[in-house]
């Protein structure tokens, strides 16, 4: 069994709308069946027998070493604690073949569940050992590093409630939920709203217990030093025991509580000066340690925490006792863990010192032993839910020092005897105020109570019915694609939004282009999606992307499919036939979301059939209004979008809006069907979309199809008085509508410059000439740049063979090179004559004619 071309397919695909790892699996002819493998079953089940059903999901149901592959993937992940569900083998064309597809939660560690299954079915193929707990254990161990921590995760999980869209920016904790100009981001617990100056003042302890002060917010006297000798001088005059902390510091690091003694206090700065060199020094305030977690202008969640402890048997040293509590699955060395383990350090010696012992000492049975002061988790301590007793004077003392900081989410740390009463009420303090506090005491608590923390900070990042997303609109289809994306994008521009649109000229934000080349893929839509200046989108959707790693988007308000036809790039990528291709496009009309809507070409029966898969509405769009389906739709009541007379229509019902073609540059006085066909898909989107119908008029009516607006689409040229074309079609179909074009325009004499592309099937290079040859008085060929694995001179004769039995062309030249053919075409014109050009180098061979045309 061969594992070739591993891709990972990060956004809806065309498989499931689950990130999934897809590999090409080649198997030997006896591993196409493991019936034939004798006890490879059983092998394997001894190895790992968790593996579940092995299941053939294809026509034929011999259960291949690819389908092991595909169970033993997944299951290895769920066995690790992946919430994983979706896997699918799929047998190509060419025997011993298939694609395997598994779902993942996390990138890295899908990958290594593909490399650990294969690892198994050889293992159990040949008969070798398999360490199946060490595998899980990687598994784990990885699946805890690269997943987000529970303060994050939490957010992030109450945000896919809301439907709002993210975007994990960094391995670590920073995410970005919404899109475009509607984004927020967050690292952790801090917002894009936190305050850079508020977080500074939360760290500066003394500064904040000043501003507390000023506030009327109760909090312990105290000082800040900068040696031992002063530490024990503040810690007199405060005349009670003592907290000796870093003035800089969080976690609980470096603090010592409840201290009075000289070579305690000398100790304890001495500890705390290793993280800040100024040390405070504050009078102890006697209860408990409670954290009151406020977001916006509201206290959300309370939890009591309590420190570090054991409880003696009389049997087991204080230090195995340690080690028994630490051995609990629930206490890991992170935050990944709802509990964190017990340290062992220089401040647990010191506290059990405190309590006259070491760490050999066997306390007796039911004696609780305290292993630190403080009740920080990261140390090792416990939680308990109290946030139904907090009193409400406590809760809004507690807003009124998140918001005299300035932090619109904190942390604030209270230590008193109770909650149930206000602190002033019982000598009670707010003794810290923490930037980014952890979620996780109040997410999953000891005891008590889990609360929604991470719903209440995405509400105050969104607010009601507020998603985070921006009009979104996809492109997919054969032909028509960019112009459709261009049109749809200046049609929502002439509403004043800022439009971010890819297409495979390039990425474009507000009409400047800020990447070139082929941008119709995920990554250049989902950098769109990242920019904070995009009020809307519209995304050209190629195929290729879609195969190599989804979409780019979780969901889309409008996608459209232009058409299918003969389809394109056919024998590519497992995509053989064009329902195999019409199967990849509909991808983007089965991410349309449930209140968005489809806009289809009902004069294709590839693309109508997509109908049934949209999990919102349907407008169909035909120059042909007496289409079957096109009147059955509006017979429903659905929208419709035809051609009639000298007008575009739109409909519902008996409702009518009417577009005069003349009023449409782009269509040449409704003279270029395709072009009519790529103005009514965009009306279509941008009426889905709800824009006001003179908006609509005023995009259409200003949008110009010229060479700077939308490059290689039918671009069209005076030159010596006879016309010429300009345009990028590269199969059939383009250049079936390109005849179709320039048949209705007058010319003495007609001349075509075409090459084709390398990574087209034969019969495809073949049927572009043997449509020309029948519309064309004279055909150029030429070599273009790159023949894309062709040998030299073989695209050429492929397009000469479509010549054979042309009925109409008369003349034929061939010529090296993409610029020399054009010149040779131009050369050759008179007044009246009309040249096509089909271009490769689009920006290059624009600008070469442009020059030409200039210097004539």
């Amino acid at each position: 069994m061969d594992v070739s071309r591993i891709r990972i397919l990060r956004g809806p695909n065309l498989w499931s709308r689950h990130t999934a790892v897809e590999a090409i699996v080649s198997c030997t002819e006896p591993e196409r069946s493991i019936d034939g493998i004798i006890d490879f079953e059983t092998r394997l089940r001894a190895r790992f027998p968790h593996i579940g059903f092995l299941e053939s999901t294809g026509s034929d149901d011999a259960i291949s070493m690819a389908h092991a592959l595909e169970s033993a993937a997944l299951a290895l992940q769920s066995e690790a604690g992946c919430p994983v569900t979706f896997s699918r083998t799929v047998q190509a064309l060419e025997a011993g073949v298939y694609q395997v597809i598994v779902e993942y939660s996390e990138e890295a560690v899908g990958k290594l569940a593909f490399e650990l299954a294969q690892a198994l079915c050889t293992a159990a193929a040949n008969n070798q050992p398999f360490d199946l707990a060490d595998a899980l254990k990687r598994l784990r161990e990885l699946n805890e590093d690269v997943r987000l921590g529970p303060s994050t995760g939490s957010i992030v999980e109450a945000a896919i409630a809301r439907g709002v869209p993210f975007r994990r920016l960094t391995d670590g904790s920073m995410v970005q939920f919404g899109w475009g100009s509607r984004q927020r981001r967050i690292q952790a617990a801090e917002t894009s709203a936190t305050s850079a100056i508020a977080e500074s003042i939360a760290q500066d302890k003394e500064l904040t217990k000043m501003l507390l002060s000023a506030a009327g917010v109760p909090v312990p006297q105290g000082s800040v030093v900068s040696n031992a000798a002063d530490a024990w001088s503040a810690a007199q005059e405060i005349a009670s025991p003592v907290v000796v902390k870093p003035r800089d510091g969080n976690q609980g690091k470096g603090v010592a509580v409840n201290i009075t003694t000289r070579e305690q206090i000398f100790a304890a700065f001495n500890v705390a000066a290793e993280i800040c060199s100024d040390v405070i020094v504050e009078r102890y305030l006697p209860g408990h340690d409670f954290r009151l977690l406020v977001v916006g202008k509201e206290m959300v969640a309370a939890a009591r925490r309590d420190p570090p402890l054991v409880i003696g048997n009389g049997i087991n040293t204080i230090r195995e006792l340690v080690d028994k509590v630490n051995s609990d699955p629930l206490r890991g060395d992170g935050h990944a863990t709802p509990l964190t383990k017990i340290r062992f350090d220089a401040i647990a010696l010191a506290t059990l010192a405190k309590q006259n012992y070491d760490a050999d000492a066997i306390p007796p049975t039911g004696v609780r032993v305290v292993l630190r002061n403080n009740a920080n988790l990261s140390t090792g301590g416990t939680a308990t839910d109290v946030t139904n007793d907090v009193h409400p004077q406590m809760a809004a003392r507690a807003v009124a020092a998140a918001q005299m900081v300035g932090l619109d989410i904190c942390g604030v740390d209270v230590v008193c005897n109770s909650v149930h009463k206000p602190l002033e009420e019982q000598e009670g303090g707010i003794v810290e105020v923490n930037a980014a506090p952890g979620l996780r005491m109040h997410i999953t608590p000891s005891y008590g109570k889990g609360r929604a923390v991470g719903k209440a900070i995405v509400a105050t990042m969104f607010g009601p019915g507020d998603d985070g997303r921006i009009p979104l609109i996809a492109v997919a289809g054969t032909n028509g694609k960019t112009t459709t994306v261009r049109l749809t994008a200046h049609i929502l521009s002439c509403n004043g939004l800022r439009v971010g649109m890819t297409n495979s000229d390039g990425v474009y934000i507000e009409k400047q282009r800020i990447d070139t080349g082929d941008c119709s893929g995920p990554r250049s839509a989902r950098n769109v999606l990242m920019h904070p200046d995009v009020d809307a989108a519209v995304f050209e959707t190629a195929r290729g992307g879609v195969l190599r790693e989804g979409l780019g988007f979780d969901r889309c308000n409008v996608a459209i499919i232009t058409n299918i036809g003969m389809g394109d790039h056919l024998g590519l990528s497992f995509i053989s036939t064009v329902e195999d291709l019409a199967v990849v496009k509909r991808v983007i009309v089965e991410n349309v979301a449930s209140d968005g809507v489809a806009v289809l070409n009902a004069g294709d029966p590839m693309v109508t059939s997509m109908a049934k898969v949209c999990p919102g509405s349907v407008t169909f769009f035909a120059y042909d209004s007496s289409n079957t389906v096109m009147c059955t739709h509006r017979a429903q009541g659905h929208c419709v979008v035809y051609v009639e007379g000298t007008d575009i229509v739109c409909a519902r019902g008996t409702q009518e809006v009417r577009l005069p073609l003349a009023d449409i540059p782009l269509t040449r006085n409704g003279t270029i069907r395709f072009q009519i066909e790529n103005v009514m898909a965009a009306t279509a989107a941008a009426w889905a979309l709800k824009l006001d119908w003179e908006i609509i008029r005023t995009g259409l009516r200003t949008f110009i199809n010229d060479a700077a607006n939308v490059p290689g689409r039918f671009n069209v040229f005076d030159y010596r008085g006879a016309t010429v074309i300009a345009d990028y079609g590269h199969n059939p179909d383009a250049i079936l509508a390109l005849v179709q074009a320039v048949e209705n325009m007058p010319a003495k004499r007609r001349s075509v410059v075409i090459s084709g592309a390398g990574d087209r099937r034969d019969e495809d290079i073949r049927q572009q000439t043997q449509l020309l040859g029948d519309a064309f008085d004279e055909v150029i060929l030429y070599q273009d740049q790159c023949q894309r694995g062709r040998a030299d001179g073989e695209v050429l004769a492929l397009l000469r063979e479509g010549l054979q039995n042309a009925r109409r062309t008369s003349a034929t030249q061939e010529i090296n090179g993409e610029f020399i053919a054009i010149d040779a075409a131009l050369a050759s014109l008179s007044e009246g004559d009309l040249c096509l050009i089909l271009v490769d180098q689009v920006e290059e061979a624009l600008e070469h004619i442009a020059k030409r045309i200039a210097g004539h």
